[in-house]
């Protein structure tokens, strides 16, 4: 048999020594370092901080040498050194917060034990281990450290001056003196506390800013992208009538033709087979569309609560316009130039713009005028929206912008362009111009074929009838 163990010896579990060497690797790491953290200059203030803690480190330089050189016992030169120590570790934190701590520690610690080699029975009983000049010296680098560095390291810098503070006073002590530890360790946590919960606000302001701007993109993104949604759902509608016109033609004209040849039948019905699988993709394309949010609609009456409704063109810009007035806006109406038929995405986005900027106006500028103007250029259409200053101020208003957004994105789908700026009476003005392809046809349908027609002289081609003011509801000046 075998010899008995006693039961009770126990070894120390390997994992004390492990925690202490992780506490140290993790004190090397947080506080043995030369990091620069600079103290940024302040928002209101800019660098009047920095200047503050310039002359309190003079205050502490020339009343610490004084201090230990006249009541200390400490030799003049030395007591200097020591107190350019303790103010220069002030300044140093300004850029450097954990080296400025180390410099405050290490000029505490010398100038403890220079002044504990003069004391005396009967001598004068100094301020030890913390004289005033040391003590203000090391809160501003203790509220410096705690503004810039995590709470963490505040922490461990605060426990290891209470530590150091506490073998030097209570363990080391002296002969004759006034105690100064207790102060100092209640002054250096309210300085560690007060950084630290300002350095937290700091940091939620300037998350609670990167989170409103992050909010605020993606706001603009979603806003984009459902403008998009929009132009593309409307262009669709453009689309798909003309593919239908076009599917139709192709259909027709072979019966108002005597004996087709079979090469004729055979292109158009090509023709229309393209055209029916267009006009099929197309439709495709609007049901996913108009499948993401079927049950939100935007304003009734609009596109988006009756998603089949015919697009809206120059000819509905009157009935527009009076809806606006009645809403309480005056607004001015107005065209110059020739009026000649234009493709149907040109007078759509006309329409959108003119519709946005007027809802603009009746939003950021109460009580104004509204001043619409069309001009008919031979090489496309420009659309001015004018506004005069504002009567009253507006109400709060949730916009950032989005409608001069969709408006860009209208005019940029057309190779146009579009301003919108402040003007100097206080108004505001949106132009845009949309170029039209003078040389190619519009896309307007142009019916059902006829039989063709010999051409007439140049002497009997009648004058264009002019078209249709769009700001009257029926044509009439």
């Amino acid at each position: 048999m075998g010899r008995v163990k006693p039961r009770g010896s126990r070894h120390l579990p390997g994992g004390t020594a492990q925690r202490v060497l992780r506490v140290l690797r993790v004190l090397h790491e947080d506080l043995w370092t030369w990091r620069a953290d600079p103290l940024p200059p302040s928002v209101w203030l800019r660098w009047f901080p920095h200047g503050v803690v310039w002359l309190a480190a003079l205050g502490v330089l020339l009343g610490g040498a004084a201090q230990l050189g006249d009541h200390g016992g400490v030799d003049p030169g030395f007591a200097f050194l020591i107190g350019l120590a303790e103010g220069g570790a002030m300044v140093l934190a300004l850029w450097r917060p954990i080296a400025g701590w180390w410099l405050s520690m290490a000029a505490m610690l010398v100038g403890a034990f220079a002044v504990r080699a003069q004391m005396t029975v009967d001598g004068d009983r100094f301020p030890w281990p913390w004289p005033a000049a040391a003590l203000i010296g090391h809160l501003f680098v203790l509220l410096l450290l705690a503004l810039r560095v995590r709470s963490r390291v505040s922490a461990e810098a605060l426990a290891l001056t209470v530590l150091a503070t506490y073998v030097v006073q209570g363990v080391v002590g002296g002969v004759a003196y006034q105690p100064t530890g207790q102060l100092a360790v209640i002054l250096f946590a309210v300085a560690v506390v007060l950084g630290t919960a300002l350095r937290g606000r700091r940091e939620a302001r300037a998350e609670l800013v990167q989170q409103t701007s992050l909010t605020a993109e993606e706001r603009a993104r979603r806003t984009l992208l459902e403008e998009r949604g929009r132009i593309a759902r409307e262009l669709h509608d453009v689309v798909a009538h003309h593919m239908s016109v076009i599917s139709i033609q192709a259909q027709v004209a072979p019966l108002l033709v005597e004996n087709p040849p079979d090469e004729l039948k055979e292109n158009l019905a090509g023709i229309r087979q393209n055209a029916l699988e267009a006009l099929t993709e197309l439709r495709r394309v609007l049901g996913v569309l108009r499948a993401e949010d079927p049950d939100s609609p935007d304003v009734p009456g609009s596109a988006a609560a009756v998603p089949h409704a015919p697009q809206p063109g120059l000819d509905r810009l009157a009935a527009l316009v009076e809806n606006t007035r009645a809403a309480g806006l005056t607004v001015h109406t107005g065209s110059s130039g020739v009026r000649r038929p234009l493709p149907s995405g040109v007078e759509l986005s006309a329409y959108r713009i003119v519709q946005e900027a007027l809802s603009n106006v009746l939003r950021h500028a109460p009580g104004a005028t509204a001043q619409v103007h069309l001009t008919h250029l031979p090489n496309g259409l420009r659309v001015d929206v004018s506004n005069t200053r504002p009567k009253r101020d507006p109400s709060p208003s949730q916009g950032a912008g989005h409608g001069l957004m969709g408006m860009r994105e209208r005019v940029a789908m057309l190779d146009g362009s579009l301003t919108a700026h402040p003007m100097p009476d206080g108004g505001y003005r949106v132009a845009a111009f949309l170029p039209v392809d003078v040389s190619g046809p519009t896309d307007r349908p142009t019916g059902r074929p006829t039989d063709p027609a010999p051409d007439p002289a140049p002497d009997s081609i009648p004058a264009p009838a002019p078209a249709p003011d769009p700001f009257t509801k029926d044509g009439t000046p």
